[in-house]
């Protein structure tokens, strides 16, 4: 692709090919490669250096991962858990009122963009009713974690509640829960044992994709709130006066092996929630 890693308007071209020969960028392409690859499996992320401050990459890689994987780790226990509850309960009482209230949220949480809640809680919750920094305060990491990881959690729970709760009903209207409930199994430990078990795989699925977009930063919400996290780290990489490309290679493997994990995790849980997948593998 076109482009180049220097600001040219600001450096001679005498400049740029003694940039471009400490890089190492006037090597052969298969030679850039094999170095990066040396490098980066040295723990240096290539080069290792910004390309325009010279500064190490690898602590302020650390420290934006870790503020976007907290706050996304809370968004997706909170997503998660109260998408869980809204499904269930959806399921549960189909074609009643909860049923349709649960559905009316979950379509309000698809439809709604997180960083349009954001500005209504920061406006709710930070200025109207100073409860909440208005940005985001390292100080006081968990306090100020409180209204993003809501915002990041708002599609999470309408995506698993619709899931939940259509899986659920399909679930419910099988074969096998019929002659469970025929044989005097009712309530709580039918849906534990029967339903909510087998209609949580294909939640799973949709999880676990999910995961990897929250604990890798959402950019417009850290823009917003000031967070230092990866997205925000992604953008200013890309839009600041040159696209730092140490940067977003650095970045873009990270999101990469992230989310090969969580999928490594998914295949893991798809064999504790589904036994005949682990008889098929033993036969």
């Amino acid at each position: 692709m076109p482009g180049n890693p220097f600001p040219v308007e600001k450096m001679t071209a005498e400049m740029i090919l003694q940039k471009r020969a400490e890089l190492g960028l006037d090597l052969p392409i298969l030679v850039q490669f094999k170095n990066y690859v040396e490098l980066l499996m040295s723990g240096s992320f290539g080069n290792g250096t910004s390309l325009y401050n010279g500064a190490p990459i690898k602590p302020i890689l650390w420290i934006c991962l870790g503020n976007s994987f907290k706050i996304g780790v809370l968004a997706i226990l909170f997503g998660t858990s109260v998408g869980l509850l809204l499904g269930i309960t959806a399921a549960l009482n189909r074609g009643k009122f909860l049923d349709g209230f649960c559905t009316v949220t979950s379509i309000l949480g698809v439809c709604v963009p997180s960083y349009v809640f954001m500005i209504f809680l920061q406006y709710s919750l930070a200025f109207k009713i100073p409860f909440f920094p208005y940005f985001f305060d390292p100080s006081q990491f968990l306090f100020s974690s409180v209204m993003p990881s809501l915002s990041l959690s708002l599609f999470t729970i309408a995506t698993v509640s619709r899931f939940t709760r259509n899986e659920m009903v399909e679930v419910i209207n099988s074969d096998y829960v019929k002659l469970a409930e025929s044989k005097g199994l009712y309530g709580f430990e039918l849906v534990r044992k029967h339903v909510l078990r087998n209609a949580l795989i294909p939640v799973v699925t949709v999880i676990a994709p999910l995961v990897v977009d929250l604990m890798t930063g959402a950019m417009v919400i850290e823009k917003i709130y000031g967070i230092n996290g990866v997205g925000k780290l992604m953008v200013d990489a890309i839009a600041g006066e040159g696209v730092d490309y140490n940067y977003v290679l650095a970045l873009g493997i990270i999101f990469s092996a992230m989310y090969i994990f969580v999928m490594l995790v998914l295949d893991i849980l798809y064999g504790i929630l589904d036994p005949r997948i682990r008889i098929e593998k033993e036969n």
